[in-house]
């Protein structure tokens, strides 16, 4: 006889405003004892320094979170000139300074070459595994480590507002783009060094500061949370992708795990109708629902659709 998991049965994502000199595990585990789901993780880390977006997943939702990482990501941060530093933000050591601090003009005439796909390399103190090792924990054995290059994409890069001493950036990136990478290489650039002494995530996809929670709200009981009052529904993570509503026979068959065929004209019709091309050689991923609940993520193949994530809501 199956155990029956502990917790409660919770389905959906918290879009968490993460304060800073926190770590998102702390965060996470803040969550997780507010509402003691069966389930949780969150969808990218965020360092201790940095504030803003953390995406929480809760119960099924946990199998969407691959398509929030894979994500837009908004960041607003600034730039402190003058020094590099060992973690390439503003809780590592000077590794070294310079006298010199840039114009708002020369800030922008580099702005293109840090600009669309580009070659980085990760900070010394990152999570990237080097013979099994993460960077970070060699880092702070005082191992230096040859981390490889890596292709982001960053879409746009722009300048809120500058001084001699430092200037302010909004940035909108691809997955994987390190923000104190870009700090340190602009500051390489313009000669002057520099690092992150300030940094926030925005958005995360569809996860925005406009509708996301102070932290305060699951750690204070006085709040007495129920989860309808701080989830996002499981489908939130997949705002990208078509949806297709089924029938109450072809979502049962789907989540047994079978492949559905759709052949008949009114069945065509209702793809075409959610945006899905099915004519075309190419394979669409979609999201399938049933009186408004996520049923699975498919494939559609010409006319079949093949379940890969079923949730159990």
């Amino acid at each position: 006889m199956a155990r029956k998991p502990k917790g409660n049965k919770i389905d959906g994502w918290v879009n968490l405003n993460k304060p800073v000199g926190m770590t998102s595990t702390q965060a996470l585990a803040a969550v997780k004892r507010a509402l003691k789901p069966q389930k949780a993780g969150h969808a990218g880390t965020l360092d201790p320094l940095a504030s803003g977006i953390l995406p929480i997943a809760l119960g099924e939702a946990t199998k969407t979170v691959p398509y929030v990482q894979d994500s837009i990501k908004t960041y607003n941060f600034t730039v402190t000139w003058g020094e590099q530093r060992s973690t390439d933000d503003a809780e590592g050591h000077a590794i070294a300074t310079s006298d010199k601090r840039p114009a708002r003009a020369d800030i922008e005439k580099i702005l293109p070459a840090f600009t669309g796909d580009i070659e980085q390399i990760p900070p010394q103190f990152s999570a990237i595994k080097v013979d099994g090792n993460r960077a970070y924990d060699l880092a702070r054995d005082g191992e230096e480590v040859e981390l490889k290059p890596r292709h982001v994409y960053i879409e746009t890069l722009e300048i809120v507002s500058h001084s001699d001493a430092e200037t302010a950036f909004r940035c909108v990136c691809g997955k994987g783009t390190y923000v104190r990478s870009l700090a340190r290489d602009m500051g390489l650039k313009l000669g002057c060094f520099g690092y992150i002494s300030r940094l926030e995530r925005a958005s995360v996809g569809p996860f925005t500061l406009e509708n996301a929670i102070s932290l305060d709200i699951f750690q204070n009981p006085e709040h007495n949370l129920t989860p309808e009052q701080v989830l996002l529904p499981l489908q939130t993570a997949l705002d990208d992708i078509p949806v297709l509503a089924l029938r109450e026979q072809e979502a049962a068959r789907l989540k047994n795990g079978n492949v559905l065929s759709f052949l008949s004209k009114p069945d065509l019709e209702r793809m075409t109708q959610a945006g899905i091309e099915w004519g075309n050689k190419n394979i669409v991923t979609a999201l399938t629902t049933y009186d408004k609940k996520a049923i699975a993520i498919v494939e559609i193949e010409g006319p079949e659709l093949h379940p890969i994530r079923i949730f159990n809501v």
